[in-house]
């Protein structure tokens, strides 16, 4: 449906074979240990995939939306946990490519497979709103020092870039923010908290302290004050597709174990399978159309990204509500479709449950996408 040429699909496949032996298998132990997905991270990286989007110019493989959306579709389709973590890398390099100049060796350790990259945007003073942090930063020898409680840091402690968020020195709104790299060696960075999930299990989202973290204007991602032009033009359509992609990944899968299960299991008083009733084929065709319009609409939104016009914006902006409402909607059917089998965990679909309710809530939150979008519908200021 993502309509790849050749190449692109090339790519893809590989990811699935490299997915299907490295990432698939550890799924479950990572949801029930809420354990990192570093085996799988770090094939990924051996791969050359943590530089998928990393310019070629800098060792990487040169894509764009189209072709990460589709990997992190199967991605997710496999373990969110390992879905999330590499999607908010792909968000960390998007900030890396827009000043390569700043940037290239986190770029070229990237595409060696030695560079994660995350985000640290929220924080506990203004939680889900990303856009408006309430830390500052102070004036330092030409630099500065940052100081912050952030939140629901994805790959906490185990990234090694983080891009950080933070006031201006001279901000008077709380708009006026600077985005900066921070790296994992820096003193006074420090994990300082725990993710104890209900999905997403494994991708590490742990609150994090920044105490005095002394940066030189090199640092600097972005124009001093304008972190949010960063933030929206850079990084969140890549979060926002990336997000829904993930969604339909999980989607897919509790799809296809609905399938596997309601063809295979038979009422044996009766000598039929569960698929010859149709209360549970009618349930099927709801996931299936579901999931199947959601990644149409995905789709979409590619389509205009590429080629951008008045309704891109909006799009954007409804990507991730769309794709993660129909991951609830599906993963609820399939739950009910294959009732105690699937309450119990012996099938995948309650992992695939309790999956697709994280992005949810990430910020921006669904309800705050429907915010949003109603704000431009009526032609108001989103922020």
């Amino acid at each position: 449906m993502y309509r790849l040429t050749s190449a692109q699909q090339k790519i893809v496949s590989d990811i699935v074979a490299l997915a299907d032996q490295a990432v698939a298998p550890q799924a479950a132990e990572i949801d029930k240990s809420a354990a990192f997905p570093r085996q799988a991270i770090a094939a990924l990286g051996k791969a050359g995939f943590l530089g998928l989007t990393v310019p070629a110019a800098f060792g990487g493989q040169g894509q764009g939306l189209r072709t990460a959306v589709a990997a992190l579709d199967e991605l997710g389709r496999r373990c969110s946990s390992t879905a999330m973590v590499y999607l908010m890398h792909l968000c960390g390099v998007a900030c890396y490519v827009a000043v390569p100049e700043k940037t290239e060796p986190q770029l070229r350790a990237a595409a060696r497979g030695d560079h994660l990259s995350t985000l640290a945007f929220s924080e506990r003073g203004s939680r889900s709103h990303f856009w408006a942090p309430v830390s500052r930063a102070v004036p330092d020898n030409g630099g500065v020092r940052l100081s912050a409680q952030k939140t629901f840091v994805t790959s906490a402690g185990e990234a090694h870039g983080y891009v950080v968020s933070t006031l201006d020195a001279d901000a008077k709104r709380p708009l006026d923010s600077t985005i900066y790299l921070v790296l994992r060696g820096d003193t006074g960075l420090a994990v300082s908290g725990v993710w104890e999930g209900l999905g997403m299990r494994g991708n590490g989202s742990a609150p994090m302290t920044l105490d005095r973290v002394a940066l030189g204007a090199d640092r600097a991602l972005s124009p001093r004050g304008k972190g949010l032009d960063m933030m929206l033009g850079i990084v969140l359509p890549v979060f926002q597709v990336g997000t829904a992609a993930v969604a339909l990944g999980i989607a897919e899968a509790a799809v296809q174990a609905t399938v596997q299960h309601v063809t295979t299991s038979r009422l044996e008083h009766m000598g039929s399978s569960l698929a010859e009733l149709p209360v549970l084929r009618a349930r099927l065709a709801q996931m299936r159309i579901e999931t199947d319009r959601a990644r149409a609409h995905l789709t979409c939104v590619l389509d205009s990204l590429e080629a951008p016009d008045a309704s891109t914006d909006l799009l954007v902006l409804e990507a991730k509500a769309a794709a993660t409402e129909a991951a609830l909607t599906v993963t609820e059917l399939g739950l009910r479709t294959c009732g105690g089998v699937a309450l119990g965990g012996t099938l995948p679909l309650e992992r695939l449950f309790r999956d697709a309710r994280a992005p949810v809530v990430m910020a921006p939150t669904t309800d705050q996408a429907y915010d949003f979008i109603g704000r431009a519908l009526c032609g108001l200021e989103v922020f």
